[in-house]
């Protein structure tokens, strides 16, 4: 699940600048199009620094130019908020722009993801194939809950559909959890994708160890924005959705590879 922001920040912090219901002085003229933000050549280091003073230890992955005048766009914790340029006040929720019907946010996050997911070899993922895959995508996996279990149950429809599949670890139940122990031993396993199948299924997975990536993909997953599992991600960043049928999922990765709105993501999250 993921951290509340809030908390990330710290009890006494810059969130003070967000709450629900501001004063009238600090409103802002409506409907600015999201082409008038104007370059500020500091603006990223006060950020930061901004950010690092009320903690310290936070993950800033990403500092840039909002589409709003005089804010700055972080990617923090697998989240886009919007800082002023001068470090002074923070806005979280999402950036819409109501014209295009466009969450410019998630634009933003798309990127991180892509770069993000780029850090994980091949190697440290459990991927199924068909022979010429005309799609891939990666799906964070935990192997209790139900909807990843529905997904990985149709994994051969998704390989004739033309989509290769390769899992990340995401344990649900956190770091050193039963749940976390069993997906170390599915990945240390002499054949991790049988032992992945039986783990979903309720087959009994021999306890390994070994030296694994569960849990530097748990916390890749928070940092990419995860708040259930699966959640499908296309090569691009895109966040496709929780479960999604394999002829639909498709459909949506042909629409995106003409060129067409990229779709919202889907719900179909955690237990059934």
């Amino acid at each position: 699940m993921k951290r509340s922001l809030l908390v990330l920040l710290g009890a006494v912090s810059l969130s003070a600048c967000a709450q629900s219901s501001p004063p009238a002085t600090a409103a802002r003229p409506a409907a600015a199009p999201a082409t008038t933000a104007v370059a500020d050549a500091g603006a990223e280091a006060r950020v930061r620094a901004a950010l690092h003073a009320v903690n310290p230890t936070i993950d800033i992955d990403q500092v840039g130019p909002a589409p709003i005048e005089g804010f700055q766009e972080a990617i923090v914790a697998g989240q886009p908020i919007y800082v002023s340029n001068d470090g002074r006040y923070l806005m979280q929720g999402s950036l819409y722009d109501i014209a295009n019907r466009t969450n410019l946010g998630e634009a933003s996050m798309a990127k991180v993801r892509a770069r993000l997911l780029k850090s994980i070899p091949v190697s440290d993922r459990i991927v199924f194939a068909p022979a010429n895959p005309k799609y891939t995508v990666t799906v964070f996996t935990d192997v209790e809950c139900g909807y990843c279990r529905k997904l990985h149950s149709q994994i051969a429809d998704y390989n004739r559909q033309g989509i290769e599949v390769q899992y990340m670890a995401y344990p649900r139940m956190g770091l050193g959890s039963d749940d976390f122990r069993k997906m170390v031993s599915v990945w240390c396993a002499q054949d991790p994708r049988k032992a992945l199948t039986d783990a979903k299924n309720d087959r009994p997975v021999p306890a390994r160890d070994c030296k694994n990536p569960v849990t530097m993909e748990y916390k890749l997953g928070q940092r990419v924005g995860l708040t259930g599992t699966p959640m499908i991600l296309a090569s691009d960043g895109t966040q496709l959705g929780g479960y999604i049928p394999p002829e639909q999922l498709r459909a949506e990765l042909d629409k995106m590879a003409a060129g067409g709105a990229k779709p919202a993501p889907s719900t179909a999250t955690g237990s059934m």
